[in-house]
Formats: C-alpha cells, structure tokens, sequence
C-alpha cells in the first residue's frame, strides 16, 4: 500500500512539475507575442502619423523606421512591403470606426430614431476625437494608387454604414406614417455631408469643431420627419 502511495505522489509531482514547467515555457511564448503586437502598433501608429502630416507619396519603409526609433528590418519582418503596412493601417482605422458605430448605433434598446442620431453624431465624434485618423481615410480615399486598396477594405464598410442608415430612414418613415419622403435622397444626402464634412476639415482645420455638419442632417431629417426630430439650435 506504501508503495502505490508513493508512486502516486511521485507521479502527482511530476504532473505538477511538468505542468509548472508548461507555464514557464508559455508566459515567454506570451510576452514575445505581446512584444511583437506592441511593436506592429506602434509602427501603425507612426505611418497613420506620417500619412496625416505629410501624405502617402512621402512615405516609406526607411522612414517609418526612423519614426518608430527602429530598424528597417524590423518594418519589413511585420509587414513585408508597404502595401501590406497600408492594408494595416486602413484595416486599423476601419475596426475603430466600426466599433464606434456598434457603440452608438447598434446599442441594445435603441429606438430607430436614437440609432439614426447615433449614425448621424458618429462620424462627427471619430472626426473630433481623431483629426488624424479622418486625414489618412481622405489621403486613402484621395490618391489613385491608394484608392484600391481603400475600395477594397474601406469601401465595403462605407457601403454598408450607408444602408444601414436607409433602413432606419425606411423605419421611421414607415412607422411615423410619413408618405412622400424620397429616402434614397436623403439617405445619400447625408452620406454626402458626412464625406465632404471630411475632406473640407482636412483641408480646413480650423472648422472642425462646428457644428454646422450636424444641423445640417438635423434639418434634413425634421425637413423628412418633422415629428421624429428636432432643429439644433
């Protein structure tokens, strides 16, 4: 009996070496690949930094490098080519919109009427909260050789945003009862002022703050729904 006693504790201590041995081997694995996610941000964040401040054409692996404080190999062993860090960067910024638009938009117990509002302030609040970030989506969007890669990753979310908002558009309209509203006007007519409220702040700085974009959709929207929504005073 003593001595099936002390196999089994010898083999519990062997399982629970080996598994304490398992865990030391995995936090090294882990803090590498914490290392390395760090690292591959914070090369995102010094291209989304010099795409803003000096454009695409200005950009490159060499430069980006010398932004970040690192080498250029270590740029290329993240990412290959600069195409891939462009993919990167507009893939980066595409998940921060989306995840402000599920916060404001696609909220648990919001009204049609409420997600609509949230839809409209979204584009205004990521334009406030990241100057930056609206100035690399305008060069993407911009440049010829950039736009593919933005018609490919960008534009697909841009689409989607846009029907999303129609359909609420159509909700409203159907529920309120309101009859002779052209939703597919003011749903591109709304996607416009978002996009030109955009470029104009990348070109104008200074105007970012107001809140003319804003009172405009409002007055669109009371225009369509007077019922539903209020002018912005």
């Amino acid at each position: 009996m003593k001595m099936v006693q002390r196999k089994a504790t010898a083999k519990g201590t062997a399982e629970r070496a080996k598994g304490r041995a398992s865990a030391n081997d995995a936090a090294p694995k882990d803090r590498r690949r914490e290392r390395g996610e760090a690292s591959v941000q914070r090369i995102i964040d010094a291209t989304i930094e010099l795409i803003a401040e000096e454009g695409l054409a200005s950009v490159t692996m060499q430069r980006i490098a010398e932004h970040v404080g690192s080498s250029n190999a270590l740029v290329v062993f993240h990412f290959r080519s600069k195409e891939n860090l462009f993919r990167a960067v507009l893939k980066y910024l595409s998940d921060q919109y989306d995840a402000l638009w599920l916060n404001l938009v696609r909220a648990p117990g919001l009204s049609p009427v409420e997600r609509l509002l949230g839809a409209v302030g979204c584009a205004q609040r990521f334009a406030r909260q990241h100057p930056k970030w609206v100035s690399v989506f305008v060069a993407f969007s911009s440049d010829r050789k950039s736009m593919q890669i933005y018609n490919e990753i960008g534009l697909p979310s841009d689409l989607a945003y846009t029907a999303e908002a129609r359909e609420l558009l159509v909700e409203i309209s159907r529920s309120g009862g309101y009859a002779g509203v052209d939703i597919n006007t003011l749903s591109e007519s709304l996607n416009y002022l978002v996009h030109g409220a955009w470029y104009w702040d990348h070109l104008n700085p200074a105007g970012r703050d107001t809140d003319v974009v804003r009172k405009t959709m409002l007055l669109l929207l009371h225009q369509a729904f007077p019922r539903h929504f209020e002018l912005m005073r």
